[in-house]
C-alpha cells in the first residue's frame, strides 16, 4: 500500500499485478510528500515494536486497513485504486516468482501442476511465506458487506495505458513505469501450463473474481503477457 496526504492517493498494492513497479514509478511522489518523513518514522517505530503498534501499513494492506485507520474525510478524500491481473496468469507468475526467489520451498516440487496442488492445499494454511497470491484479489477493494471501497480498478493486462489512467486522475504526470520484476523463464501463453484438472482449480478458487472483473481462462487479453 501506497499513501500519499499530499498528492491524494492510495494505491492499494495486490501481489503478482505489477505492483512493484507502480510503487518504484512513484517514488517520487512518495519522497517528496511533507507527511513522508513522520511516516517513516512511524513505519521504523513500528518495526522496532514488532509491529505491536499498528503504525504501519503492510505493503498488501487491505483498502478496508486504510478506511478504518484514516478518518473518514481523508478517505473519502483520496483516490484509491489498485490493478488485478487473469487468476491463471497470475499464478505462472507466482510459480516463478517462488522458484526464483524461495526455491527451498520448491524441493520436492516438480512442476507446476504440483505447485498448485501445495499452495490450495485445503489441508493447510494459507502459503503466505511463500507470496499473498492465494487471497482473492476482490477482498483487498471492499468492505466488510463487500461493497467496492475503491475508486479505480486497473488491469494488469493494460498495465501502462491504466497507469496513465490512474495518474490522470491524482492529478500528476504519468512517470515512465518501471519493469522491476520480469521473469524471462516462463513461456508467453499461460494456457500451456495448464491441464484441465488445474485449469479448473484455480477457476473454483478464484470465481468470486472472475465474476466481479470478468476474467477467464481463454482471455486474449492475457494470452501473451510475459512477467511477473
Amino acid at each position: 500500500m501506497l499513501l500519499s496526504l499530499k498528492y491524494r492517493f492510495l494505491f492499494v498494492h495486490i501481489a503478482k499485478t505489477g505492483g512493484t513497479s507502480i510503487r518504484d514509478s512513484l517514488g517520487w511522489y512518495k519522497w517528496t510528500d511533507p507527511y513522508r518523513f513522520p511516516q517513516f518514522l512511524c513505519s521504523k517505530l513500528s518495526g522496532i515494536t514488532g509491529h505491536r503498534i499498528g503504525a504501519k501499513f503492510p505493503r498488501h494492506a487491505k483498502a478496508i486497513a486504510a478506511q478504518e485507520m484514516l478518518p473518514r474525510d481523508v478517505y473519502e478524500g483520496l483516490f484509491k485504486f489498485a490493478f488485478v491481473r487473469n487468476p491463471w496468469d497470475l499464478q505462472v507468475s507466482s510459480y516463478h516468482h517462488i522458484r526464483r526467489e524461495r526455491p527451498d520451498l520448491m524441493t520436492e516440487i516438480p512442476d507446476f501442476a504440483a505447485f498448485l496442488r501445495w499452495k490450495f492445499d485445503p489441508e493447510r494454511p494459507p502459503q503466505y511465506h511463500a507470496d499473498m497470491s492465494t487471497v482473492l484479489q476482490s477482498d483487498y477493494l471492499v468492505d466488510l458487506h463487500g461493497r467496492l471501497i475503491v475508486d479505480y480498478i486497473g488491469r494488469y493486462e493494460h498495465l501502462v495505458e491504466d497507469f496513465e489512467t490512474a495518474c490522470r486522475r491524482i492529478g500528476i504526470g504519468a512517470p515512465a513505469l518501471r519493469h522491476s520484476r520480469r521473469a524471462s523463464e516462463r513461456a508467453r501463453d499461460y494456457r500451456s501450463y495448464y491441464d484441465d484438472a488445474s485449469a479448473t482449480l484455480i477457476a473454483e478458487h478464484y470465481r468470486p473474481d472472475c465474476e466481479r472483473f470478468g476474467y477467464r481462462f481463454d482471455d486474449p487479453a492475457a494470452c501473451l503477457l510475459t512477467g511477473e
